[in-house]
C-alpha cells in the first residue's frame, strides 16, 4: 500500500502560503464595508436632512411668522381658522390675506401672486411644512382642546422668518407625548386609549 498522496487537481501555485491571510483580509474588508454602510444609513435616516428639519418649503407668498405672530402678536387662529374645530388647522385664504393687504403694502411686488390669485379667484397653494403618512390620523382640534401648545409640535414659529419643520414628528415622539400625558391613577381605559394603535391609525 503506497503512502503517496494523490496529485492535487489545483496547480501547485494556486494557493500559496499567504492565501489564508488574503482571504481573511478580504472578509474583514467586506464586513467593514457592510458595517460602515449600516452606520451611514442609520445616521442618514436619523438626520435632520432626512426628516427635513430646519428646511422651509417654497411658498406662493413670502410669509414671515416672526413678523406676524412674533412682532405684531396676531392670533394663530386668524389664519389657521379651523384649528379648534376640525382635524386640519386650515390655511389662510386669499380673502384672509386681503383683509389686511388690500391696503397695507398692497402694490408691493411680493404681493403680486396674491393679487393674481384674487383676480382669478383661485386658492393659494401653500407648501406643506409638516406631512404625515396617509395611514396616520391626527386631529388638531382634539390636541388644542387638551391644551397642547402649537410650539410643542411646530417649534417656535413666532421666531421664524420662513416657516420650517421643527420636529421629525415620528411615531416615537407621539407615543412619548401620549404616555407622558396619560391619565394617572385608576383610569386604565384612558391610558390604553392614548397608546392604542387604532387611536392614531386607520
Amino acid at each position: 500500500m503506497s503512502n503517496e498522496r494523490p496529485p492535487s487537481p489545483f496547480p501547485p501555485d494556486q494557493f500559496g502560503p499567504r492565501t489564508t491571510q488574503y482571504v481573511r483580509l478580504a472578509l474583514l474588508a467586506v464586513l467593514g464595508a457592510v458595517f460602515a454602510g449600516a452606520v451611514t444609513a442609520f445616521a442618514y435616516f436619523e438626520s435632520p436632512y432626512w426628516n427635513r428639519i430646519g428646511l422651509a418649503p417654497a411658498q406662493p407668498i413670502l410669509f414671515s411668522h416672526r413678523h406676524h405672530a412674533g412682532e405684531l402678536h396676531l392670533d394663530c387662529r386668524l389664519c389657521h381658522a379651523t384649528v379648534e374645530t376640525a382635524p386640519a388647522a386650515g390655511m389662510p385664504t386669499t380673502t384672509t390675506c386681503l383683509t389686511c393687504h388690500s391696503q397695507l403694502f398692497a402694490r408691493e411686488a411680493m404681493f403680486a401672486p396674491l393679487r393674481e390669485h384674487a383676480a382669478s379667484r383661485s386658492p393659494l397653494a401653500w407648501g406643506r411644512v409638516n406631512t404625515l403618512p396617509d395611514h396616520v390620523i391626527f386631529d388638531h382640534s382634539i390636541h388644542v382642546a387638551r391644551g397642547l401648545a402649537c410650539a410643542q409640535c411646530h417649534g417656535d414659529v413666532a421666531s421664524m422668518a420662513l416657516t420650517a419643520k421643527a420636529r421629525a414628528l415620528t411615531m416615537r415622539e407621539c407615543l412619548d407625548c401620549h404616555r407622558a400625558n396619560s391619565p394617572s391613577g385608576s383610569d386604565a381605559a384612558g391610558r390604553n386609549l392614548l397608546t392604542n394603535c387604532s387611536t392614531c391609525h386607520h
